[in-house]
């Protein structure tokens, strides 16, 4: 700790409160090097086919408030004093009885992650057993569905309209990124932990299961065949596809959809960004 840190005492907290003043603590390794390729925690698979820890790491002190309050429980913590006195009121939660919060001064913190990090705080939880589509869809009504969706950033923001427009739940066909990769739960602002979602184990054939739930199944595309978007939204059940940049959707997947769409656009624009083009799919079917 810095001489200007002051240290308030931490007897009302549920979590054990460590001090940390040795970058190279083995205690502190689930938060070492999250910027390195070859040892970073937060991937299942590392180069040269190892095993990665697979662990989510959640940035600052809401999105760590998020963790808390979801089913990825946090198994440790590692901040500063400050974002400690910040995250008390959440840190009496007796679930969180005697898991460690390691604080340490901000250059220690940079030290061992590899940056500085000016949220200041870091929780790491293991990762849960993965939900099933039939489990995400079960009791929804509006969901995203997403193929070749591989921009990390793309995904979190994604989560992020779903959670603020009332999306229920978000699935994962082929070619998508890890929606519990470190940047996909910080651009998230942690809604990746909370949004139910769940990977196709049968893409595109999962689709049936959504429409023989009810769900109309609505493919965003500028290409042809497609109506306003307006149009093919209905008051029931309702799952909107979006692809990745540039080529959307692939053609068979359309032909498994019960209608294409498209965002009315102007000045010769065809599309949007596809996190973009989500959110207004969300608030045509929120309004």
């Amino acid at each position: 700790m810095t001489s200007t840190d002051a240290v308030r005492p931490t007897d009302h907290l549920a979590v054990d409160v460590i001090d940390i003043v040795d970058p190279s603590d083995p205690r502190i390794d689930d938060f070492r090097d999250l910027n390195s390729v070859d040892r970073r925690p937060d991937v299942p698979a590392l180069p040269g086919g190892r095993v990665g820890k697979g662990l989510v790491i959640a940035e600052g002190v809401l999105v760590a408030q998020r963790m808390i309050a979801s089913r990825f429980s946090p198994h440790a913590f590692f901040g500063v004093d400050r974002r400690l006195d910040e995250l008390a009121s959440d840190l009496e939660n007796p679930a969180l009885a005697g898991v460690p919060f390691y604080r340490a001064s901000a250059e220690v913190m940079a030290e061992v992650i590899g940056f500085h990090l000016n949220r200041g705080v870091l929780a790491a939880a293991r990762r849960p057993v993965e939900l099933s589509v039939p489990e995400v869809i079960e009791n929804a009504r509006t969901v995203a569905v997403l193929e070749g969706v591989n921009d990390h950033e793309n995904i979190g923001s994604i989560f992020r309209n779903a959670a603020g427009l009332g999306v229920d739940a978000v699935i994962f066909g082929t070619g998508c990124a890890d929606p519990l990769y470190r940047r996909c739960v910080r651009v998230s602002m942690g809604h990746a932990l909370l949004v139910p979602f769940a990977r196709s184990q049968a893409w595109p054939a999962d689709l049936d299961l959504l429409r023989s739930a009810g769900f109309t199944t609505v493919a965003l595309t500028p290409g042809e065949g497609s109506v306003p978007l307006a149009e093919a939204v209905t008051d029931g059940k309702v799952a909107f596809l979006v692809g990745a940049e540039g080529p959307g959707l692939a053609e068979h997947t359309m032909r498994r959809c019960d209608v294409r769409a498209r965002i009315p656009m102007s000045r010769g624009t065809d599309s949007l960004n596809v996190a973009t083009a989500a959110a207004v799919a969300f608030y045509e079917r929120a309004r």
